[in-house]
C-alpha cells in the first residue's frame, strides 16, 4: 500500500466518522467536519444577505436548504476524494478500462472512485485482482449505506422542522397572533380563574420537550429560519420563558397558587431554557447581542403586561425588580441566538411594534 492509499484511506475514515457521528450518533456539536462546514456555508449566506438589503430576510431562509444541499455534496466529494487516492496507483494495473490504454490521472481516479462508490463495476473500468474487487464491493457498501443513511436523516429532519412550525405557529394563535405573553396569559384564564389552563400548559411540555430534542439530533435544524417571525425559535422561546417569567412574579401566590405551584409552568419553562441553552451553546457560542429590551425598560414592559392582566379582571402583583431579575436570567442567551440566526428584536418580542395582526401580515419583516 502506498502513502497515498494510506492517506486515502484515512480520509476515508475520517469522513465516515464525521457521518457516522452526525447521522447515527445524532447529538449536537459530536461531528468532526459536518458542524464547522454547515457554519462556514451559514456565513457565506449571511454575507450575501447583508448585501441584499431590505431583502436580507428572504436571503437566510434559504439558508437551511442550502446547507442541507451542501453538506451532501460535502460527503459525497469527501468519500469520492478519498476512493480515489486509493483507486489511482491501480489504474493501468489491477484496475483496467474494457479497452485502450488506462489514463492514471486524479480526474480519471475519481470518476472510477464515484463509480466504485454507486455501482460495483460501473462504467468502463473494472478491477482485475482480488484486492481491487474487493475494495470496489466495500466502496459500493459504503455508497449504499451512506445514501440510505443521508435519506432516512434529511426525512427526520424536515419532520423534525414541520413539528417545531406547527408548535410556533400553536404559540402564536395563542397569544391571538400578538406575540405577548401578558395577552396569552389572560387567554389562558376565565376571568381569573386558571383551573383549566393547568391542563393546557401541561399539554405543550411534551411536544416542547420533542423540539428541544429534535434541536440536539439534527443540528441541520439551527439553520433554517422563515421570513415570516411567527416561525422564529426565538419568538416562541421569548413567549414561554416570558409567559412564566409573568406567572411567577405578576401573579398573588395566595390566589392563584393551584395554578402557580404544579410542575407544568416549572416544566415549561425549563424545557424552554434547555432548548435556548442548546441554540446558545452550539450556534451563538462567543456572540455578544444587547438584551432585547432594547430602549424598553423592564418597568415600562411590565407595567403594559400588568394592565393587559388588568383589563382581563385579574389583578398583578406590582413586582417589577422580580420580573427583571428573572428576564435577566434568560434575556441576554435569547440575544445571542436570535443576533446569531439574523432575527430583529421586533421578531423575537413582537409588543415592540404595535400593528395589529392584519397590519402584520401585509407588512414586510426587515432582518
Amino acid at each position: 500500500m502506498t502513502f497515498e492509499q494510506m492517506g486515502g484511506a484515512a480520509l476515508m475514515a475520517l469522513f465516515l466518522a464525521d457521518i457516522f457521528l452526525t447521522v447515527l450518533y445524532a447529538r449536537a456539536g459530536t461531528g468532526l467536519l459536518a458542524p464547522h462546514w454547515n457554519r462556514c456555508v451559514w456565513l457565506m449566506v449571511s454575507g450575501v444577505a447583508k448585501m441584499a438589503g431590505r431583502y436580507r430576510s428572504a436571503v437566510l431562509s434559504f439558508a437551511g436548504p442550502l446547507i442541507v444541499i451542501a453538506l451532501i455534496a460535502f460527503w459525497a466529494l469527501g468519500l469520492t476524494l478519498a476512493a480515489a487516492f486509493i483507486v489511482r496507483p491501480e489504474l493501468g494495473t489491477t484496475i483496467r478500462p474494457s479497452s485502450g490504454e488506462t489514463p492514471t490521472d486524479l480526474v480519471t481516479a475519481l470518476l472510477v472512485a464515484g463509480n466504485s462508490l454507486s455501482i460495483v463495476g460501473g462504467g468502463d473500468y473494472a478491477p482485475h485482482s482480488s484486492g481491487t474487487r474487493l475494495l470496489f464491493l466495500i466502496n459500493s457498501f459504503i455508497g449504499a449505506s451512506v445514501l440510505s443513511l443521508v435519506l432516512s436523516y434529511l426525512v427526520q429532519v424536515y419532520s423534525a422542522l414541520h413539528e417545531r412550525n406547527a408548535f410556533a405557529l400553536t404559540i402564536d394563535l395563542m397569544t391571538g397572533e400578538t406575540g405577548d405573553a401578558a395577552k396569552m396569559l389572560t387567554r389562558l384564564s376565565q376571568g381569573g380563574d386558571f383551573s383549566d389552563a393547568i391542563s393546557t400548559l401541561d399539554n405543550l411540555v411534551r411536544p416542547l420537550a420533542m423540539i428541544k430534542e429534535a434541536h440536539h439530533f439534527y443540528p441541520l435544524l439551527f439553520y433554517f429560519r422563515f421570513n415570516d417571525p411567527r416561525y422564529a425559535v426565538t419568538r416562541f422561546v421569548f413567549i414561554l420563558l416570558d409567559l412564566a417569567t409573568l406567572i411567577e412574579t405578576g401573579l398573588d401566590p395566595k390566589r392563584h397558587r393551584a395554578f402557580i405551584c404544579p410542575s407544568p409552568v416549572d416544566a415549561l419553562h425549563r424545557c424552554a431554557a434547555l432548548l435556548l441553552e442548546t441554540l446558545d451553546q452550539h450556534l451563538a457560542a462567543g456572540n455578544r447581542a444587547t438584551a432585547l429590551t432594547g430602549t424598553r425598560p423592564c418597568e415600562e414592559r411590565y407595567e403594559t403586561a400588568a394592565a393587559t392582566l388588568r383589563a382581563a379582571g385579574i389583578e398583578p402583583l406590582l413586582n417589577h425588580r422580580s420580573y427583571a431579575d428573572r428576564r435577566g436570567e434568560w434575556e441576554p442567551s435569547l440575544a445571542r441566538v436570535g443576533q446569531a440566526l439574523g432575527y430583529t428584536v421586533e421578531e423575537s418580542d413582537c409588543r415592540q411594534r404595535a400593528a395589529p395582526p392584519t397590519q402584520r401580515r401585509a407588512t414586510r419583516h426587515i432582518v
